[in-house]
């Protein structure tokens, strides 16, 4: 286990009802219990500070009635990091270092949230992520595709670019061959942030990039802010859709011993 001073994080979990492919998506349940409060669970396993920021009174409710702690957000938000920053301004409670988790993670594991923490070790660290290495049995099908965005690094372990392309091309190679010559970063999409720094950007305006890439991150790089990226191999399963669930319900089983 990496050793971390929880007094410093705040973790942040932004839940909203009205998701355009699966409505209600927080209280779905997963092996009986709701998904936003599997997302908490894990959390806070790690953190000992961690809220809920929702703009919806059913979300906030189930929150409370699991014993959770839960923070009302505008429903007005552009975006989940912009939801981050309204709660931390009400419950921040002078932590240092803001942790965004999407609320579509049940299955988050603990070393993703320290391998996280753990970028701020250094005190040059603006922003952190974490990235994941492509795998050969992944297949050119699952590099490919757009809605797994690819991240480059540079030798501290910054990103330099995020795309929803395939990057770096591999000139001269057949694509079914990229993965055995070059090892390619899957993007996981959580996040922390220093508290001014997520000020910082929320305040800014979109990017062409982001507007380009539909990648908020890309917005912080164009305005020079630094990324530092972790490392995990943890697999996790993400929820988008309905069907996603019964997809998550055969993790859950394979992987019962960590959740």
């Amino acid at each position: 286990m990496v050793n971390i001073d929880k007094q410093r994080f705040v973790g942040i979990i932004p839940s909203r009802y009205a998701s355009t492919r699966f409505p209600g998506k927080p209280l779905a349940k997963i092996g009986g219990v709701c998904m936003v409060e599997r997302v908490y669970t894990q959390v806070s396993k790690v953190l000992d500070l961690v809220y809920v920021a929702t703009d919806d009174e059913r979300i906030f409710n189930a929150v409370e009635a699991f014993g959770g702690k839960a923070v009302m957000t505008s429903d007005q938000h552009r975006s989940g990091t912009d939801r981050v920053q309204e709660a931390y301004s009400k419950i921040g409670q002078g932590r240092e270092i803001v942790i965004n988790i999407q609320g579509d993670e049940p299955f988050i594991q603990t070393s993703q949230i320290e391998t996280l923490c753990a970028c701020f070790n250094n005190k040059e660290t603006q922003i952190a992520t974490l990235v994941k290495p492509f795998e050969l049995a992944d297949g050119a099908d699952a590099l490919t595709n757009p809605n797994s965005p690819k991240v480059v690094i540079n030798s501290k372990g910054e990103a330099l670019y995020f795309s929803r392309s395939v990057i770096p091309y591999r000139r001269g190679a057949e694509l079914s061959d990229w993965l055995k010559l070059h090892t390619y970063y899957k993007h996981i999409g959580l996040y922390a942030y220093r508290a001014d720094v997520l000020k910082s950007i929320t305040a800014l305006p979109q990017s062409s990039l982001e507007l380009a890439e539909s990648l908020e991150q890309l917005r912080w790089l164009e305005n020079g802010f630094r990324i530092q990226t972790g490392i995990t191999t943890a697999e996790t399963v993400g929820i988008d859709t309905p069907e996603d669930l019964q997809r998550a319900e055969g993790f859950l089983a394979a992987h019962a011993n960590l959740f």
